[in-house]
């Protein structure tokens, strides 16, 4: 059987699509080929990768870049993990199967924190959400084409 191509797409691409697809390459690189990207390239988040580190996901090789570097990838699923970037999902995207599944942004959460701990504490909560969809609710998605 024929790996999936699989995308997680988000605003900057710059952490919870990162994360997204450090998990999916951790569970499932044996059945998906899985791609990050964002409608604007931020550069990758460094508590993202401390908090996978943690985890023991090094996303640290992974890069920050934009939807259209995918243009030539043909998808079979793409997964939005934003609200801005479901409602302005790149037209070349819509070819595949679109499904959106939003989480908190771990950035915006952890401006509000006392603390560098509590900061962290949000990433880790976002991670482990992204965990759990990745391990569990993905491979039903992939199993529907």
């Amino acid at each position: 059987m024929a790996k999936k191509n699989i995308l997680f797409l988000c605003t900057g691409n710059s952490c919870r699509s990162q994360m997204a697809e450090g998990w999916a390459r951790h569970f499932h690189n044996d059945t998906i080929v899985a791609y990050s990207a964002g409608i604007e390239a931020h550069g990758m988040n460094p508590n993202a990768m401390r908090v996978m580190k943690e985890a023991g996901v090094d996303i640290s090789g992974q890069s920050s870049k934009l939807a259209d570097t995918l243009i030539d990838v043909s998808l079979d699923l793409v997964i939005t993990v934003c609200g801005h970037a479901d409602e302005n999902c790149p037209v070349f995207l819509t070819k595949a199967k679109l499904v959106h599944v939003g989480f908190d942004d771990p950035p915006k959460l952890a401006k509000q924190a006392a603390s560098e701990e509590e900061a962290l504490d949000q990433y880790r909560r976002v991670r482990d959400e992204i965990r759990d969809f990745v391990s569990k609710r993905l491979p039903d998605l992939i199993s529907e084409d």
